[in-house]
Order: C-alpha cells, then sequence, then structure tokens
C-alpha cells in the first residue's frame, strides 16, 4: 500500500476511480438497466460497498479493478430484476372482490385433523401400529423418509411402503373436506 492506513488508501483509491471511471461506471450500468435513476443507484452502492468492504484485493494500479466493478453492477441489476419480479402491485387485485370466510371449511379441516389423529391412535392399538408410527414420525416432523429411515435403522422401501399403507387407510377412512369445496 502506498499509505499508511487502509482508510486513507480506500479513500484515495475511490477518488481515483470517481474522477477517472464515473461515466463510464454510469455508461456500464445504464446499458444493464436504461434507467438514469436505477443506474445511478447502483453506481452509488458500487461505492458504498467498496468503501465498506475494504478489500485490497480489490486494487488495480491507482483504483479499483474495473472487471470487478462490471460484474458487480451486473449482479446488482440482476438482483434488482428479481426482487422487481416478486412484487405484486396492488392495482391488480383492486377490482377483486374478497371472499368471505368460510367458518364452516375451517371447522371442517379441523375435524378432518382430529380424525386422523384419532384413527392414529386407534390404529396404534391393532395390528397396524408399527404403520401408524411411522406414518406418523414422517408426516409431523421435518424429516425426509430417507433421513427417518437412516434414523431407524430400516429400508427406505419399508418406509416408504408403510406410510403408503397409512395414507390409503386414511384416505378410505377420513372424509376429505377439500373433495366436497370442488
Amino acid at each position: 500500500m502506498i499509505s499508511g492506513s487502509l482508510e486513507i488508501e480506500i479513500s484515495n483509491r475511490l477518488n481515483n476511480l470517481y474522477t477517472n471511471h464515473h461515466d463510464w461506471l454510469r455508461a456500464v450500468a445504464y446499458n444493464l438497466s436504461k434507467s438514469h435513476q436505477l443506474s445511478d443507484d447502483m453506481v452509488q452502492e458500487l461505492y458504498l460497498y467498496l468503501a465498506e468492504k475494504q478489500n485490497p484485493k480489490l486494487f488495480f494500479n491507482d483504483s479499483f479493478n474495473l472487471k470487478y466493478c462490471h460484474s458487480f453492477l451486473s449482479s446488482r441489476y440482476i438482483n434488482w430484476i428479481k426482487r422487481e419480479n416478486k412484487k405484486i402491485y396492488v392495482e391488480k387485485w383492486k377490482d377483486v372482490e374478497d371472499e368471505e370466510y368460510d367458518h364452516d371449511y375451517d371447522e371442517s379441516i379441523d375435524k378432518a385433523f382430529d380424525d386422523v389423529i384419532k384413527e392414529l391412535e386407534r390404529l396404534k392399538t391393532t395390528p397396524m401400529w408399527s404403520s401408524a408410527k411411522l406414518y406418523e414420525m414422517y408426516q409431523f416432523s421435518d424429516k425426509t423418509m430417507e433421513k427417518l429411515s437412516k434414523d431407524i435403522g430400516i429400508s427406505k422401501s419399508t418406509t416408504f411402503l408403510n406410510v403408503k399403507k397409512i395414507k390409503e387407510h386414511l384416505k378410505n377412512n377420513i372424509k376429505n373436506p377439500n373433495d366436497e369445496r370442488e
């Protein structure tokens, strides 16, 4: 480093970057975004990032690596596009009327869940107890079948077949509230 302090060195390099390459950086950002406001914002983010990061690996000659600066602006623009695509604009939904809350449907979902729990408890007292327990361990946790099989020490196919058996049993014996809505 030329000067004794990293902060002073960064300040000098940012000054050189601004003095010698600011117009080029704005042109790069504008070519990406086609917006003067967005391109100015992205260039400002670049300056802030370089000042806060204080990474000597980004130095080149008396300024910063321009290829890195170009890549930074490109990635910021791509991230901006991704954020914009996630936004939902309210005007699109302004004319859509709100549905009235369906208490009966909500209660039928609660009843179906309670029925599933009761049926699993009942199955634990029958010869299907092991399948019911495996289904419960799989369904009410965040484990995958593979992880559950590994933890218990049984094959994945055994876990799959037992979970499938209980799913079919529940499907045939518990009334699904979604069937009525369709």
